[in-house]
Order: structure tokens, then sequence, then C-alpha cells
């Protein structure tokens, strides 16, 4: 059993020892560092190399969105779990756009939270009932704009659902049977029709127009 090394960010030290003592009584979790505000997690992630990061939206010196941008621009081999008070449509559009896997309230249950933690370090969208309705909202809000952009293939919209998932080139081109060469010029073309840079703009982008849906599990 692979073990999921976790970094753990908020700015309120209780919070932090609380989640820390559920998530460690796992076998298959170790909290390896702890930060109290958005520039110590960054040094712990980069220095660490977690296999995710649990992060606090609001905390001092970078909020928790800033952190997950810096995570993707950096393109660092790290997932990221927003783990938050805040349900509002805008926090968590920003942290989804921003390149999070995931997105659950504090109130959620500690089964839940480590089920979150579970399915986003194999890759995959862990999406809380809350935050869930809001990107349903967002899309059925701007579904309209489906016409506005180039269509996508049948054979692309695969390759997008399976990058929904997780997998590498490799793993979309076994399921597919088709070679990582041609995976990746679907995801060239993917990437030109929805005018984004980015995996994780990619699937955000086709959640938000209807295209794709979330994996299943992800509420």
């Amino acid at each position: 059993m692979s073990v999921i090394r976790v970094v753990l960010a908020d700015d309120h030290a209780v919070v932090r020892q609380g989640i820390r003592d559920f998530l460690e009584e796992e076998s298959d979790i170790v909290v390896v560092a702890e930060a109290s505000n958005g520039e110590v997690a960054k040094q712990r992630i980069e220095s660490l190399l977690p296999s995710l990061a649990i992060l606090d939206i609001r905390m001092p010196d970078a909020t928790g969105i800033d952190v997950t941008r810096w995570v993707m621009e950096r393109k660092l081999p790290v997932r990221v779990l927003i783990l938050t008070a805040y349900d509002d449509d805008p926090f968590v559009m920003a942290a989804i756009e921003a390149g999070a896997r995931g997105y659950v309230l504090k109130t959620a249950d500690a089964s839940q939270i480590i089920a979150a933690v579970r399915t986003v370090a194999a890759g995959q969208l862990a999406i809380g009932a809350e935050a869930a309705r809001t990107l349903v909202a967002r899309i059925a809000q701007n579904h309209h704009t489906v016409n506005l952009i180039e269509p996508i293939s049948e054979r692309e919209r695969e390759v997008l659902g399976y990058a929904a998932e997780g997998l590498t080139n490799r793993g979309i081109g076994r399921q597919l049977n088709i070679s990582d060469r041609t995976v990746q010029g679907h995801l060239a073309n993917i990437y030109a029709k929805l005018g984004v840079a980015s995996r994780t703009e990619a699937v955000t982008k086709a959640l938000q127009l209807g295209w794709i849906e979330l994996p299943k599990g992800s509420l």
C-alpha cells in the first residue's frame, strides 16, 4: 500500500491538530509537515514534494488559491485539496480554475475528508456536495456559450474524460488502445479549441460547458 504524504496548511493550530489526528489514524496517510500561512506552505511543498497539499483558502501571506496556482505554475507533482469553511461561489470557482483537484468543507465528516484525500491523491476529482452545486449552477449559467467554441470530437471527449480522472497519456492510450503520441495530439487539439494551456484548465472549462461530467464518486 502506497502512503499518501500530506502537507497540511491552515492558520489555526487547533484545526490543524484535529485534522492531523484523524488523518494519521489511517495507515495509508501521513502528515509530513504543517504550515500556518501560505508562504510557509509553499516552502514545505517545494522542499518535501508531498503527494497532496491540503490547503485552507484564507491564510496569511498567500491564500490557498494563490498556493494552488503557484503549484500549477511550477508543474510540481503535487495535487491540491482545498479544505475550507467557505462555500461561496467565487471561492469554489477560483480554486477549481487555479488547479485544485478537490474542494471540501470543514463541516464534512472525518470519513468524507479522508475519502477526499484518497480520491485526490489517486488523481481524481473530489468535490463536496456544496461545491458541486456551485459548479453545476455555473455550468448551467454558461451553457449558452457552448456554440461559441469549436466542438470537440467524440474521441477528444473520451480523452478529456479520462484526463479528468487523472490518467496519464500512457494510461489514456491504454484505455483507448492508441499511442501516447496520439493522445498528446488529441490533447493539443482540445487545448486549441478551448483556448487553454493545461489539462486542469481544459477539464474545468469542459465541466463548465457540460461536455464532461464529474467522475463517479466525486460528489
